[in-house]
């Protein structure tokens, strides 16, 4: 008698699919829990439980980020501790502080509202929503993949049994994301030390806000008076968000460009089969690796790369300006250019949680040539001064872009001589109407003065403008209306 098949990978993962996605219970929670990052933790099992049976049995279209910010919060409730009052208080006075000296040395206009004082938690439930919008078009991606090869891979008398297995696994892969992407901000909580920290702009554009718990640890790791410390990351943090509140445009223009990148990230079939194939779902950490080590994310596309090495060139726009007006600020202060180099080392490198994100949703949100730019903005303010260097962010098609990073000499003499620069504009503008003329079919004007008509002819079409880092010139908000 032959022996029996044995039970293989693909029959295990069935099961479990079938398990949970028919509400029966009997599946092992820790596999899930191991999946999603959690401690096998009785309370955190459970409410992961409820979270993917709910979501199987009322999946939708979209993505439930909410498990996403309550995530993020219990992450970042772990090892907290309490807002000391003095602390926050000391934290009111050096953005008192950082306001004067940032008047001295900046023409963009102070904030309406009151810096804030977050603990982790605050700090994790303001920036999910943002994080979520971020990450939204990946997650999707992934979700419709992942059910598109469940969907494949099931035997029919499975897809009898499940229903509408396609809608159910779309709502639990969703749900697991978000809880990934919770996991990740929670890590952040414990690291960041402003709103303003990771370079993109996460709180409203009216709010700044220092996490004293971490700017505390942040300074024993220097030589440094953490009084010291706390007056030059205020100075950083109010200058973040005061080019946030006046330029109007870049809080929009950013976020759109990172979230147009990732609604580029397309999962194909053959990669999340081959991901899926090998899963054995009572090893947690293949698991966990399927669903957030960045497995399932493709390579970039070369239009990925030009996109990225926009987005990049702004953020160390962004980083560099503050990184001049914060040196221009802090000069009084003796160590201002040991913490600098540590605020500088520390953005390059990126910590273990930006690390994650980078894996989870395949965009490294790092400012690759921080220094270059600051050296740029440098420049500017030595020839010019602060209020023409200012003045560059009042609309996106005034801001210096990559060749300006590359070539400050010229941006400043071009600033010096606008004349020069309307000159060379006419010039191109001169050369563009000579080239379409000279491919142009419309209709043209005979001797007589009648037009001689080509009925199958038709004018050249205009290409999209493009932006001075490389992008469309969107106008004020560089990207769509949201």
């Amino acid at each position: 008698m032959p022996d029996e098949p044995q039970p293989g990978p693909d029959d295990d993962f069935q099961e479990m699919l079938r398990k949970l996605l028919s509400g029966e219970g009997q599946i092992d929670p820790s596999q899930l829990a191991g999946a999603a990052g959690l401690p096998n933790d009785p309370a955190a099992v459970a409410e992961l439980m409820s979270q993917l049976q709910r979501a199987a049995q009322t999946g939708t279209d979209g993505i439930d980020f909410t498990v996403t910010a309550d995530r993020a919060a219990t992450i970042a409730r772990e090892g907290a501790q309490p807002l000391d009052p003095a602390t926050a208080q000391a934290s009111a006075q050096a953005f008192q502080v950082a306001a004067l000296w940032l008047d001295e040395v900046t023409t963009v206009a102070e904030l309406t509202a009151t810096p804030s004082v977050y603990t982790r938690e605050q700090w994790a439930k303001a920036t999910a929503p943002v994080w979520s919008q971020i990450a939204e078009p990946v997650a999707s991606s992934i979700a419709t993949a992942l059910t598109e090869a469940i969907d494949q891979r099931a035997p029919e008398e499975l897809k009898a049994m499940l229903g509408d297995v396609s809608k159910a696994m779309r709502g639990v892969a969703g749900a697991l994301f978000a809880i990934q992407l919770g996991q990740v901000v929670g890590q952040l909580a414990k690291e960041v030390v402003s709103g303003g920290d990771v370079g993109v702009p996460l709180l409203d554009e009216q709010v700044a806000a220092l996490v004293p718990q971490n700017v505390a640890e942040f300074a024993d790791g220097l030589d440094v008076p953490v009084d010291e410390v706390r007056i030059y990351l205020a100075v950083r943090e109010l200058a973040h968000a005061r080019l946030f509140r006046s330029a109007r445009w870049l809080r929009l223009h950013i976020i759109s460009s990172i979230t147009e990148y990732a609604k580029g990230v397309h999962i194909p079939f053959d990669r999340v089969e081959e991901s899926l194939s090998g899963i054995d779902p009572t090893d947690q950490e293949q698991l966990r690796d399927a669903l957030a080590s960045g497995a399932l994310i493709p390579p970039r596309t070369p239009e990925q790369d030009a996109a990225l090495a926009r987005l990049e060139t702004m953020l160390a726009l962004v980083e560099g300006w503050v990184d001049t007006v914060t040196a221009a600020a802090t000069a009084r202060l003796p160590r201002a250019g040991a913490i600098a180099e540590m605020v500088r080392r520390r953005r390059a490198a990126g910590g273990p949680a930006e690390s994650a994100f980078a894996t989870l949703v395949g965009l490294e949100l790092r400012p690759r040539r921080l220094r270059e730019a600051a050296a740029m903005w440098q420049r500017v303010t030595d020839a010019l001064g602060a209020d023409q260097r200012d003045a560059l962010w009042a609309a996106f098609d005034l801001v210096p872009g990559s060749d300006d990073i590359d070539a400050p000499e010229s941006l400043v003499a071009r600033l010096r001589d606008p004349s020069q620069s309307a000159e060379d504009d006419a010039f191109d503008r001169a050369l563009e109407d000579l080239l379409n003329d000279a491919t142009d079919d419309r209709p043209h004007e005979d001797e007589s003065g009648g037009i001689d008509e080509d009925p199958g002819a038709g004018g050249p079409s205009d290409g999209p403008a493009t932006g001075p880092s490389g992008g469309p010139a969107a106008g004020p908000a560089g990207g769509p209306q949201q």
